[in-house]
């Protein structure tokens, strides 16, 4: 099978696609004919050598957090899935196997749930790992209906969800992000928007004086936003920050892998996808063997929804 590899550690130029042994399925795991496997920041950074690699394992790494095909080979102690299903999966790729950048996908039945109707795969592929994402940063803030939320980078990948399954919790939601992404964030809810600056949290803070009951910061801003947060209030974090906010404000520092196991979560977000609740956004696809370009239009920024590759 094919597989996009990064033989050595850096830039785009190392991506490669390579062949590699086919894997079959065993115990409670499914195979899964991969048709696409969407582009992350935590690629990037995997591909630069920047994150761990699963203890005794060596060779090239493999990216990739989520991907979605078709099952063709289930273990013998899986149950609720079958062969010829169209799924979608979360991978975490510090794992001996990799990630998802493969034409064949071996993951544990947990990992994985039906793709939802009406989308395509391609489409699919966008939603596992950030749509966990965004539902573990909301579960560890846990605000009531009502609550104010500030949403940095919103118009991002990440972003987005997080807007539109807070709005679906009943939460106020305030969006930092750039005038000119207005429009697509009227398009994702009615949500009050904060141009992205250096002021942000004063801006924050002219809307919601005693600032907002918690922040989920997606586009890194840390120390920039955490002013508009209320004493007492709740800052969730992607990606890392090793500081405290001070102010009594709780750090919730997000890792979705601590939700990659949650397979009964991933198929609520295909219900909701199916309900209209959250829009699935394609930027753009690549063929496996124009990954590096793919990274390349990454590391750029600017991008609004998800890079995918095609196998």
């Amino acid at each position: 099978m094919r597989a996009v590899a990064v033989t050595t550690p850096g830039g785009p130029e190392v991506l490669d696609v390579v062949e590699r042994l086919d894997v079959n399925a065993v115990g409670g795991r499914v195979r899964i004919r991969v048709h696409a496997a969407t582009v992350n920041p935590t690629d990037l950074a995997l591909r630069a050598g920047q994150r761990p690699r699963a203890a005794g394992s060596d060779g090239p790494r493999i990216p990739g957090m989520e991907a979605a095909g078709v099952i063709d080979e289930i273990g013998p102690d899986v149950t609720g899935l079958t062969v010829g299903d169209e799924v979608m999966a979360i991978v975490v790729p510090s794992r001996p196997e990799g990630g998802a950048y493969v034409e064949q996908l071996v993951v544990d039945a947990d990992q994985v749930a039906r793709a939802p109707r009406g989308v395509t795969l391609v489409e699919a592929a966008t939603l596992p790992m950030n749509g966990l994402t965004a539902v573990r940063a909301l579960d560890m803030l846990d605000l009531p209906q009502g609550s104010t939320l500030a949403v940095s980078g919103a118009a991002g990948a990440l972003g987005g969800y997080v807007l539109q399954l807070a709005a679906h919790r009943g939460l106020r939601v305030i969006a930092i992000a750039s005038e000119r992404d207005a429009a697509l964030l009227r398009e994702l809810g009615p949500h009050e928007l904060v141009p992205r600056g250096d002021d942000a949290a004063e801006r924050v803070r002219e809307l919601v004086p005693e600032g907002v009951d918690g922040a989920v910061d997606t586009a890194l801003l840390h120390e920039r936003i955490v002013p508009a947060v209320r004493d007492g209030g709740g800052f969730a974090v992607v990606r890392g920050w090793p500081e405290e906010a001070g102010r009594g404000i709780t750090v919730h520092r997000v890792m979705v892998a601590e939700y990659a196991h949650r397979a009964d979560l991933l198929a609520e977000l295909a219900t909701l996808v199916e309900e209209g609740v959250l829009t699935l956004r394609v930027a753009r696809t690549f063929t496996a063997e124009d990954a590096p370009e793919a990274h390349r239009l990454m590391e750029a920024g600017g991008v609004r929804g998800r890079l995918v590759l095609t196998f």
